[in-house]
Protein backbone atom coordinates (compact mmCIF):
# COMPACT_ATOMS: atom_id res chain seq x y z
CA UNK A 1 0.00 0.00 0.00
CA UNK A 2 1.33 3.45 -0.94
CA UNK A 3 1.13 6.50 1.22
CA UNK A 4 -1.27 9.28 0.13
CA UNK A 5 0.28 12.12 -1.91
CA UNK A 6 0.94 15.44 -0.26
CA UNK A 7 -0.67 18.56 -1.82
CA UNK A 8 2.73 19.62 -3.18
CA UNK A 9 3.27 16.26 -4.88
CA UNK A 10 -0.25 16.38 -6.39
CA UNK A 11 0.44 19.81 -7.88
CA UNK A 12 3.73 18.60 -9.36
CA UNK A 13 1.97 15.65 -11.02
CA UNK A 14 -0.86 17.82 -12.35
CA UNK A 15 1.40 20.51 -13.82
CA UNK A 16 2.24 18.59 -17.06
CA UNK A 17 -1.43 17.64 -17.51
CA UNK A 18 -2.56 21.25 -17.12
CA UNK A 19 0.22 22.44 -19.48
CA UNK A 20 -0.82 19.98 -22.19
CA UNK A 21 -4.47 20.98 -21.77
CA UNK A 22 -3.61 24.68 -22.19
CA UNK A 23 -1.56 23.98 -25.32
CA UNK A 24 -4.32 21.85 -26.87
CA UNK A 25 -7.00 24.43 -25.99
CA UNK A 26 -4.92 27.21 -27.59
CA UNK A 27 -4.34 25.19 -30.77
CA UNK A 28 -8.04 24.30 -30.90
CA UNK A 29 -9.01 27.96 -30.63
CA UNK A 30 -6.58 28.97 -33.36
CA UNK A 31 -7.72 26.29 -35.79
CA UNK A 32 -11.46 26.54 -35.22
CA UNK A 33 -12.06 30.12 -34.17
CA UNK A 34 -9.11 32.45 -34.34
CA UNK A 35 -7.47 31.64 -37.64
CA UNK A 36 -10.47 30.65 -39.75
CA UNK A 37 -12.11 34.07 -39.65
CA UNK A 38 -8.83 35.87 -40.36
CA UNK A 39 -7.51 33.87 -43.31
CA UNK A 40 -6.88 35.71 -46.53
CA UNK A 41 -6.98 33.36 -49.51
CA UNK A 42 -4.95 33.68 -52.70
CA UNK A 43 -7.17 33.05 -55.71
CA UNK A 44 -7.04 33.56 -59.46
CA UNK A 45 -9.88 35.45 -61.17
CA UNK A 46 -11.35 32.14 -62.37
CA UNK A 47 -11.31 30.64 -58.86
CA UNK A 48 -12.86 33.78 -57.40
CA UNK A 49 -15.70 33.92 -59.92
CA UNK A 50 -16.34 30.17 -59.53
CA UNK A 51 -17.26 30.79 -55.88
CA UNK A 52 -20.41 32.63 -56.95
CA UNK A 53 -22.24 34.40 -54.10
CA UNK A 54 -19.71 33.11 -51.57
CA UNK A 55 -17.03 35.37 -53.09
CA UNK A 56 -18.74 38.66 -52.24
CA UNK A 57 -17.58 40.89 -49.40
CA UNK A 58 -14.91 38.47 -48.09
CA UNK A 59 -11.26 39.50 -47.65
CA UNK A 60 -9.42 37.91 -50.56
CA UNK A 61 -5.95 38.02 -52.04
CA UNK A 62 -6.32 37.88 -55.83
CA UNK A 63 -3.46 37.18 -58.25
CA UNK A 64 -3.17 37.48 -62.00
CA UNK A 65 -1.89 39.67 -64.83
CA UNK A 66 -2.92 43.18 -65.76
CA UNK A 67 -4.84 42.96 -69.02
CA UNK A 68 -3.19 45.19 -71.68
CA UNK A 69 -5.22 48.26 -72.61
CA UNK A 70 -7.35 48.12 -69.46
CA UNK A 71 -5.55 50.52 -67.12
CA UNK A 72 -7.14 53.89 -66.35
CA UNK A 73 -5.45 56.13 -63.80
CA UNK A 74 -6.72 59.49 -62.53
CA UNK A 75 -3.83 60.91 -60.49
CA UNK A 76 -5.85 63.88 -59.18
CA UNK A 77 -8.60 61.65 -57.77
CA UNK A 78 -6.27 58.74 -56.86
CA UNK A 79 -8.54 56.50 -58.89
CA UNK A 80 -6.97 53.41 -60.46
CA UNK A 81 -8.96 50.88 -62.49
CA UNK A 82 -7.76 47.88 -64.46
CA UNK A 83 -8.74 44.37 -65.45
CA UNK A 84 -6.90 41.36 -64.07
CA UNK A 85 -6.85 38.03 -65.86
CA UNK A 86 -5.63 34.49 -65.29
CA UNK A 87 -5.84 33.79 -69.01
CA UNK A 88 -9.40 32.45 -68.78
CA UNK A 89 -11.47 34.84 -66.63
CA UNK A 90 -11.27 38.59 -66.03
CA UNK A 91 -12.03 40.66 -62.92
CA UNK A 92 -12.22 44.45 -62.88
CA UNK A 93 -10.15 45.96 -60.05
CA UNK A 94 -10.61 49.39 -58.49
CA UNK A 95 -8.17 51.01 -56.07
CA UNK A 96 -7.96 54.44 -54.49
CA UNK A 97 -4.19 54.53 -54.33
CA UNK A 98 -1.09 55.31 -56.34
CA UNK A 99 0.02 52.32 -58.43
CA UNK A 100 3.39 50.78 -57.49
CA UNK A 101 6.38 51.98 -59.58
CA UNK A 102 6.62 48.81 -61.72
CA UNK A 103 2.85 48.63 -62.36
CA UNK A 104 2.39 48.01 -66.10
CA UNK A 105 -0.01 46.14 -68.40
CA UNK A 106 0.97 42.49 -68.78
CA UNK A 107 2.84 42.28 -65.47
CA UNK A 108 1.78 39.99 -62.64
CA UNK A 109 0.06 41.57 -59.63
CA UNK A 110 -1.50 40.50 -56.37
CA UNK A 111 -4.27 42.66 -54.93
CA UNK A 112 -5.94 42.46 -51.55
CA UNK A 113 -9.51 43.52 -50.95
CA UNK A 114 -13.09 42.39 -51.47
CA UNK A 115 -15.28 41.59 -54.46
CA UNK A 116 -18.31 43.87 -54.36
CA UNK A 117 -21.81 42.90 -55.46
CA UNK A 118 -21.27 45.13 -58.50
CA UNK A 119 -18.62 42.65 -59.71
CA UNK A 120 -15.76 45.11 -59.14
CA UNK A 121 -12.93 44.03 -56.85
CA UNK A 122 -12.25 46.89 -54.40
CA UNK A 123 -8.55 46.72 -53.58
CA UNK A 124 -6.77 48.32 -50.64
CA UNK A 125 -3.33 46.91 -51.51
CA UNK A 126 -1.52 46.26 -54.81
CA UNK A 127 1.70 44.28 -55.02
CA UNK A 128 3.61 43.92 -58.27
CA UNK A 129 5.40 40.70 -59.13
CA UNK A 130 9.03 41.41 -59.83
CA UNK A 131 12.27 39.58 -60.39
CA UNK A 132 13.76 37.99 -57.28
CA UNK A 133 17.27 38.64 -58.53
CA UNK A 134 19.06 41.86 -57.68
CA UNK A 135 22.09 43.23 -59.35
CA UNK A 136 23.66 46.60 -58.78
CA UNK A 137 23.74 48.99 -61.74
CA UNK A 138 26.98 48.93 -63.74
CA UNK A 139 29.01 52.14 -63.98
CA UNK A 140 27.07 54.64 -66.06
CA UNK A 141 23.89 52.52 -66.11
CA UNK A 142 20.75 54.26 -64.93
CA UNK A 143 18.39 52.34 -62.59
CA UNK A 144 15.44 53.36 -64.79
CA UNK A 145 16.94 51.37 -67.66
CA UNK A 146 17.15 48.30 -65.41
CA UNK A 147 13.43 48.60 -64.62
CA UNK A 148 12.62 48.57 -68.34
CA UNK A 149 14.48 45.29 -68.80
CA UNK A 150 12.54 43.73 -65.90
CA UNK A 151 9.25 44.76 -67.43
CA UNK A 152 10.19 43.30 -70.82
CA UNK A 153 11.18 40.04 -69.11
CA UNK A 154 14.92 40.55 -68.96
CA UNK A 155 15.60 41.11 -72.66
Amino acid sequence: MTAPLSPTERRKRMLPVVGIFIILATLGFMFYGGIGSNLVYFLTPGELLARGDKAYDKPIRLGGQIEPGSVTWDAAALDLRFRMTDGAKVVTVHARSVPPPMFRPGIGVVVEGKLGRSGVFESHSIMVKHSNEYRAPHDGEKPEEMYKSLIRGGS
